[in-house]
């Protein structure tokens, strides 16, 4: 697949199989992300691949982060919120380091990591993979940070859940770049 095929072509795949996806084609999709640019070369980037018994352990602190914020929340609430997780066989959870040097400016190493994320969404692309970037409210919950080993202050730029396609999305037009661009020559 060529590289602008697979920038014009990647959608959100909402709805994937529950079929294992093999660890080796999770790491090329780890491979990839790690070629984004990063500024100072300073490589920001965490990555947690939760598959298995990990995204149900996801979902029970997602369900007693919840169940702290809303404490009358009923059962088939909590359950809503345990099995979020259980969506796509792989969650990729994405943080990025705070800067360690003066000279890193915050907001390019949560770009860099970004950028990783994108390309891990190419990447499932060509591989005949489907995936979803996710983010809300649990990339900015404090228990789900402590699970996955980021300190309060780091931000998670996203969840990017990843399987087998299970539905073939709709084809449609995308907006252009001509009404959000400005030419100066």
């Amino acid at each position: 697949m060529q590289i602008l095929e697979a920038i014009h072509g990647r959608q959100t795949i909402s709805k994937v199989k529950q079929d294992a996806v093999p660890r080796d084609m999770i790491e090329k999709l780890l491979s990839a992300a790690v070629q984004a640019p990063n500024h100072h070369k300073v490589r920001p980037w965490r990555f947690v691949v939760l598959t298995g018994d990990g995204r149900k352990k996801l979902g029970d602190v997602m369900a007693a982060s919840f169940l702290d914020r809303n404490p009358s929340t009923p059962p088939e609430g909590l359950d809503k919120t345990r099995a979020l997780p259980l969506r796509a066989p792989v969650v990729i959870a994405i943080g990025v380091d705070k800067p360690a040097d003066t000279k890193i400016v915050e907001v390019e190493n949560i770009s860099a990591a970004s950028a990783a994320g994108q390309n891990i969404l190419l990447a499932a692309h060509a591989l005949g993979l489907g995936a979803i970037w996710r983010t809300g409210e649990w990339a900015r919950d404090a228990k789900v940070k402590e699970f996955l080993g980021f300190t309060a202050d780091q931000h998670i730029v996203g969840f990017i859940y990843i399987g087998y396609p299970d539905v073939t999305p709709e084809p449609y037009e995308r907006q252009g770049f001509e009404d959000r661009t400005v030419w100066m020559e």
